[in-house]
């Protein structure tokens, strides 16, 4: 069996721990928790990450790539702001069926303890790989003439509220269909919510 570099053993941890504090939450999961899922010492996670909240930094920046790369994909497209805003929801929703623990990560973790983000998670500094996307999408969306010009963080709080809303109600079994079911409403919705009027 080959050996790890650095860089697959680091994602290897991230990947465990973001499943533990998802599912046991931040304060309940330990550094030895960690590594006893891994099976490895926790001197020897220790190298990688030096305290839990640094590795829940990390975590974060990793989430926001993963995503901001999702997205990236979808901008770069030739597609109308409505087609795009069908493709962020459908993509959105996979990654919480599929990967729910990032999702998780984000809503019950990152945005239900930010003390521990206060030193150096600052604002919107380490989630701001996803931001830009979402930035370069609603600029693009403005400048075609597509989507109405308004605050920033009022059109992104409508559009990520409603999809974490509704991630949030799946993830408690809420809902009565799949996730799936819900996107071309939830898209169509977003899309009115956000569209000019010469549109």
């Amino acid at each position: 069996m080959a050996r790890l570099s650095k860089e697959e053993r680091k994602e290897q941890i991230m990947v465990a721990s973001l499943k533990l504090f998802s599912k046991e939450g931040f304060y309940t999961t330990t550094i030895p928790d960690i590594a006893k899922a891994l099976d490895m010492s926790v001197g020897n996670l220790y190298n990688y990450f030096s305290s839990k909240e640094a590795l829940a930094k990390e975590l974060i920046m990793y989430i926001s790539k993963k995503l901001g790369f999702s997205f990236r994909k979808i901008n770069d497209q030739k597609i109308s702001s409505e087609e795009k805003i069908k493709k962020i929801v459908e993509v959105y929703f996979t990654i919480a069926v599929e990967e729910p623990e990032t999702i998780e990560y984000f809503l019950r973790v990152y945005l239900s303890n930010r003390e521990v983000f206060s030193d150096g998670c600052e604002g919107m500094i380490c989630v701001s790989p996803f931001v830009t996307e979402v930035m370069v999408f609603f600029e693009e969306g403005v400048s075609k003439k597509e989507l109405r010009n308004q605050d920033f963080f009022t059109a992104f709080g409508l559009f990520m509220g409603y999809l974490g809303g509704m991630v949030f109600l799946h993830g408690e079994r809420m809902l009565p269909n799949k996730l799936s079911y819900y996107v071309d409403d939830i898209s169509n919705n977003i899309y009115l919510a956000l569209k000019t009027n010469e549109t």
